[in-house]
């Protein structure tokens, strides 16, 4: 195959899944609905089953949804029918995936469900199948080509339940009023965990923080940025509001015989950039670099404008965010 066969055959595959991927999205309704309504009453976990390609795409689908707020894990349908059936409890509900519908090994896991009264969901290509008419929400995913049509690969259906179940991760998550701080909980590692947390999480506060007011000399200026090593001090006025930093670059542009008889707030930058306790590390992080003059201390400020705490860039870096 030449190069430029290479390349079409992979626009071809890509091509083609995403006319299934339309297929789908324009499929959506009332049956998604109502799953999503029943999911969001769950008292138990959504146990995820599916053999071959499909138990791969139902593996990650429960772990999307368990890192969403959903609890969720994966039961392989044959290990079920030698003992792991007694996982599912009837509190939980099933979700089962087999583009045909037909696959022999979710026979026991099918008719458990039917038994002990466990909520069934059905994602599957066939409305008519086996699975199809056993369950009692059904997601149906379109009977679109798959992309390797000489061996009928699992390509195109095994994308669109990957979205499928996506799908219902963020339906759940939004239902569920899931918010970035949930997420935190349950990404507390790498640079997601950073991204995530809370810029309270990471700040310097009380005593670290360096403050000095507008009336003081200089020579005080100088020792407070010096003790506290942040190349910085904060200048506040008789509220206490932050008024203008002073930084060692304020430092060499107003250097001189007689900066140190100056007073603080006639050397200080006036009106500087400022953040809240409360807002994502990542969102920190670009207010420091994305505007101008880039900056590498923050002061985090209450409502009042009051110092509370102050960021370093070093400290971004150092939880890993970049």
């Amino acid at each position: 195959m030449s190069q430029n066969d290479s390349v079409q055959s992979a626009r071809r595959v890509i091509a083609t899944e995403c006319e299934g991927m339309v297929a789908l999205e324009q499929s959506i309704g009332s049956d998604f609905a109502e799953t999503i309504e029943r999911l969001s009453r769950l008292e138990g976990r959504l146990i995820c089953a599916g053999v071959g390609k499909s138990g791969h795409v139902a593996r990650k689908i429960a772990a999307t949804l368990a890192s969403t707020g959903t609890p969720a894990y994966y039961v392989h349908p044959t290990e079920a029918s030698h003992g792991d059936l007694g996982m599912i409890a009837a509190s939980d509900a099933v979700l089962a995936l087999s583009k045909s519908g037909e696959t022999k090994e979710l026979g026991d896991l099918i008719a458990y469900c039917r038994r002990f009264g466990v909520p069934l969901i059905a994602m599957t290509a066939q409305p008519d199948s086996t699975l199809g008419r056993a369950g009692d929400y059904r997601l149906f995913i379109p009977a679109a080509p798959e992309a390797c049509g000489e061996t009928r690969a699992p390509t195109t259906s095994t994308t669109l339940m990957m979205a499928l179940g996506d799908a219902l991760a963020v339906a759940l998550l939004e239902t569920r009023g899931f918010t970035a701080s949930d997420f935190k909980t349950f990404h507390p590692g790498g640079a997601l965990g950073a991204a995530l947390a809370s810029v309270g999480d990471i700040m310097h506060a009380g005593e670290a923080v360096p403050l000095i007011g507008a009336d003081a000399p200089m020579s005080d200026v100088l020792i407070e940025m010096t003790t506290k090593s942040f190349g910085c001090a904060g200048i506040v006025d008789e509220a206490g509001k932050l008024a203008g930093i002073i930084t060692d670059g304020d430092l060499r542009r107003h250097m001189g015989a007689g900066l140190v008889d100056q007073r603080a707030g006639d050397v200080m930058t006036a009106g500087p950039r400022t953040g809240e306790a409360g807002m994502l590390a990542a969102d920190a992080l670009r207010l420091m670099t994305a505007g101008q003059p880039k900056i590498i201390q923050l002061f985090i400020v209450d409502d009042a404008r009051r110092p509370v705490g102050i960021l370093h860039l070093h400290d971004l870096l150092r939880v890993g965010l970049k």
